[in-house]
């Protein structure tokens, strides 16, 4: 059996869930798109070869799980860290500022970091353009990062003013000839990943501060929301309403959709931060193994069965590996394992709701949301959960898992270096178009130089993390 403190280091297992999604968007949009590399290598309705997106094409892929997994732990983190600031006795005035100060970021990054995309201040990007998306690159980081704390804070307030007055400064004179809609900045210029997450973290929070005491009212509060979505999307009284809310370009009705994916994971916040068991650890280090196994062949199987929708087979694998987990997440000791075996309960109730909603709305999608996506994915995020609190917290494998925690403390870093720093650092020295040529074709070269990309960024980004060096977004 394996000993373990009592105390659950849920911000490391959050970090490489939150982690492992920002890689893995990094890596979606590294690979090549030239019909090299299978269908399931891409959202499940965007194929190859073509990449069109196709409404009618049922299915997801594990890129349709990456921004799920980034919203489980969005939700996760939410009362975790105000519940810190609740136990510091701060004030409720004091805290809605913190909310607010947090959306403001997140908006104002969404906003800022589209402006400064090569391929938006040019689609034909030359040297001119790859000098500019370096110098947004530098303004960011400027603008948005927060110093170890040996450095005095009047430094902090410089290095941010000069950021933002920089920034704005750039934004100021920068044209975008090809845009004709929006030649110059634009509040309606914006990275919609972003700015839908701006929109989950002010609303979750908010939702979280007043039901704090009573989860099941925050859950409750999905079913209105249901119905609203439900009418919105089929005519019905208060479309119009919903759809000229003020400020359109900071809020759309459509984005809090996602609340069904937060709003659930703030309970298994509350969960992780409970710490009641006085208990030793119970479970053998190789059940733990098995159950690794069983939750990443669960997985596989629902995202196999789905994308290919070979229903049966998914079903008599799902089956086959539910019970042997219980079995093995039974009489749990210490409040890890308390904490786990809530957690599979809780994922195994979603996928269900998930897979019986699934023939609803034409099939599993990611674009247009439907209900299945957001429940099934749910259960994926929570398994992958189990998977890094077992390895970080019962298997004591957290230094492995390095690299994917610290890129998880750095997610907008991870986010823009691909795009902002190491793609204008390739095409200036001309090393890109080479590389290009090189892979066109050949599916394990592209594969190859995805792998190689990503784990650039996230050497990188573990590289700043390391130094204490954070993007306060």
């Amino acid at each position: 059996m394996i000993a373990q403190k009592n105390k659950i280091n849920r911000i490391e297992a959050l970090d490489a869930l939150r982690g492992i999604a920002i890689l893995g968007m990094v890596f979606s949009g590294t690979i090549p798109f030239d019909g090299s590399l299978p269908g399931w290598m891409y959202h499940a309705q965007e194929p190859p070869p073509t990449y069109h997106f196709n409404p009618n094409l049922a299915g997801i892929s594990w890129v349709d799980l990456v921004f799920p997994c980034f919203i489980f732990a969005l939700g996760c983190a939410i009362p975790l860290a105000l519940s810190r600031r609740l136990e510091k006795k701060q004030s409720l005035f004091k805290i809605l500022g913190e909310i607010s100060k947090r959306s403001f970021l997140l908006f104002s990054f969404a906003i800022i970091t589209q402006h400064f995309r090569p391929l938006v201040i040019n689609p034909d990007p030359g040297k001119y353009t790859w000098l500019l998306a370096l110098l947004g690159y530098v303004l960011l980081f400027l603008m948005y990062v927060q110093l170890p704390k040996y450095f005095p804070k009047k430094l902090q307030y410089l290095i941010n003013i000069l950021g933002w007055s920089g920034g704005i400064f750039l934004l100021s004179r920068l044209k975008y000839l090809e845009d004709h809609k929006y030649p110059a900045f634009s509040l309606y210029r914006s990275d919609i990943i972003l700015l839908v997450l701006a929109n989950l973290v002010f609303f979750t929070s908010l939702i979280w501060l007043f039901t704090r005491k009573n989860p099941e009212i925050r859950l409750l509060i999905l079913l209105p929301l249901s119905a609203l979505i439900i009418s919105f999307n089929n005519g019905g009284w208060n479309t119009q309403f919903l759809k000229h809310f003020p400020l359109p370009w900071l809020f759309n009705f459509d984005y809090l959709k996602y609340l069904f994916i937060a709003l659930p994971a703030t309970v298994v916040g509350d969960w992780l931060s409970q710490n009641n068991s006085q208990s030793k650890a119970k479970w053998k280090r190789s059940n733990l193994i098995i159950l690794i196994a069983s939750l990443l062949s669960l997985i596989l199987s629902v995202l196999y069965g789905l994308y290919t929708r070979q229903f049966g087979l998914m079903s008599i694998l799902i089956l086959l590996l539910i019970l042997p987990c219980f079995l093995l997440l039974k009489d749990p000791g210490n409040s890890i394992e308390i904490v786990l075996n809530r957690l599979y309960g809780w994922a195994i109730y979603c996928l269900i709701v998930g897979l019986s909603f699934e023939p609803l709305q034409g099939g599993i999608k990611k674009d247009s949301a439907t209900f299945s996506y957001y429940f099934v994915t749910m259960a994926l995020a929570i398994f992958l959960l189990m998977i890094f609190l077992i390895a970080i917290n019962l298997l004591n494998l957290g230094s492995y898992l390095s690299i994917l925690i610290s890129n998880g403390k750095n997610p907008m870093l991870a986010y823009v270096s691909f795009g902002n720093l190491l793609w204008p650092i390739l095409s200036l020295n001309h090393w890109e178009e080479p590389i290009a040529q090189w892979i066109h074709g050949n599916a394990l070269a592209g594969l190859f130089k995805g792998i190689i990309y990503t784990l650039i960024v996230a050497l990188w980004t573990s590289l700043w993390t390391r130094w204490q060096f954070f993007w306060k977004t």
